[in-house]
């Protein structure tokens, strides 16, 4: 059985419903400065250089990973990971890294392959697809999460370009989602996803976790909208480290980045939290956490620091403790993927990481997926979804612009009125 950030989350425990009071960001001081300008754009510019290599010439679909050294050769595909690739596709166009009419027409070809040759069901696409083919691999399930994250990246795509083909490529994407079909009979929580063999999955997301821009999606749709209750219906376990208290129900970090790439939490609340304030304490607990493993794994310090969903000497592994307690890996992506939450701390770990082990890591995609110092263990890979969130939470934290693109669409305005998410005015 593949272990993925899926099966591990839905087999995780979850609290009592609980509130964090809104408020202002939290301050947070760093102990030196964070990454530089010229790393930032490089880790930008060699990601997107990954989602243009690593697409097929033909569909468009991007690979799930990829060996640093090797071409490109079709296998399997993450429809997650193809949904970061939309967004990459318009920042390399904002940052000039690549030429615009091919960017344009790329951005054409893939939404036109997800329109009409990727395999789906109601709008919703399985995990794992052939990118050669669009077909369904490794019995994976269509699920409503992955979708999620490429309709994000779609829903980017048709606010970024002035292209009416991909507008209307990109609505048709985002109006099959029938999201209704994914409530499975309930009032208030989506369902995990579906396969063909069995039906639905049994597990819901009825948890605080990385669900919020897939309620909001949701919310916002045109035509199979879900009601405005359901962001109401998933449970807020409140947790503490070292004195923070912040949202969480024993889950990894990327959960408290990835509804932030796209959609701006900053200042805004419900009558539940400020969830861009309860990232940011997730983040500050988390980097707490890294520092008091030091006894055990020295390489570990104020500006080393950083595990989320990676792969490890022992395979694909979701550092969370107490369930999978880390054994000194560190990955890169758990400060990139901060980078628009904590840019100071989490920059000064990708700058420290750089110049501390330098070729072993950095390669022309940028960080190696993950490394283990002591042990002289370096991943020979990178995931398309690890880059990807660091590639974008970079942006965002440079100039906001994704975060601008897709906070200006009719969608998001939808979304942020049915989830009640109103601006905190100073």
């Amino acid at each position: 059985m593949r272990l993925t950030r899926r099966r591990f989350l839905s087999s995780t425990a979850v609290g009592a419903l609980a509130m964090l009071a809104p408020g202002k960001a939290d301050a947070v001081e760093s102990v030196r400065d964070g990454a530089s300008e010229e790393l930032l754009d490089e880790i930008e510019r060699r990601a997107c250089l990954y989602f243009y290599e690593m697409a097929d010439p033909t569909t468009g679909l991007i690979l799930d990973r990829a060996v640093v050294d090797l071409p490109y050769a079709p296998g399997p595909s993450s429809i997650a990971a193809t949904g970061f690739g939309l967004s990459a596709l318009a920042i390399a166009d904002t940052r000039h890294y690549l030429d615009r009419d091919v960017l344009r027409a790329r951005t054409r070809r893939l939404l036109g392959f997800l329109n009409k040759g990727a395999e789906q069901e109601h709008g919703f696409f399985y995990h794992f697809l052939d990118s050669a083919t669009g077909k369904r691999i490794w019995k994976s399930e269509v699920s409503s999460v992955d979708t999620c994250w490429l309709l994000c990246g779609v829903l980017h795509a048709k606010a970024y370009w002035d292209d009416e083909e991909i507008r209307s490529l990109a609505t048709a994407l985002l109006d099959r989602a029938d999201w209704q079909w994914m409530l499975n009979g309930s009032n208030l929580t989506l369902s995990h996803g579906w396969v063909p063999e069995r039906g639905f999955l049994p597990y819901r997301w009825d948890a605080y976790c990385e669900l919020l821009a897939m309620y909001l999606l949701a919310m916002s749709s045109e035509t199979h909208p879900i009601p405005a209750a359901c962001w109401s219906g998933w449970k807020r376990p409140m947790t503490e480290f070292q004195g923070i208290f912040f949202i969480d129900a024993n889950t990894p970090l990327f959960v408290h980045q990835y509804s932030h790439a796209w959609f701006d939490f900053r200042n805004r609340a419900d009558r539940f939290a400020n969830y861009y304030v309860n990232s940011q304490r997730a983040t500050q607990a988390h980097r707490l956490f890294c520092m008091s493993l030091a006894p055990e794994y020295p390489w570990f310090g104020p500006n080393m620091w950083g595990v989320t969903a990676s792969d490890s000497r022992k395979g694909y592994a979701v550092w969370v403790s107490p369930n999978n307690p880390p054994d000194g890996t560190l990955v890169p992506c758990a400060a990139g993927g901060s980078l628009g939450i904590l840019p100071q701390l989490s920059g000064a770990v990708l700058q420290n990481m750089y110049e501390t082990y330098g070729d072993h890591i950095w390669t022309k995609y940028g960080f190696r997926d993950a490394f283990h110092p002591q042990a002289g263990w370096y991943s020979p890979d990178v995931i398309g979804i690890n880059l990807g969130i660091t590639l974008i939470m970079a942006e965002n934290f440079r100039t906001s612009s994704v975060w601008d693109v897709v906070m200006s669409t009719p969608e998001a305005a939808r979304a942020v009125k049915a989830a009640g998410l109103q601006l905190i005015r100073s």
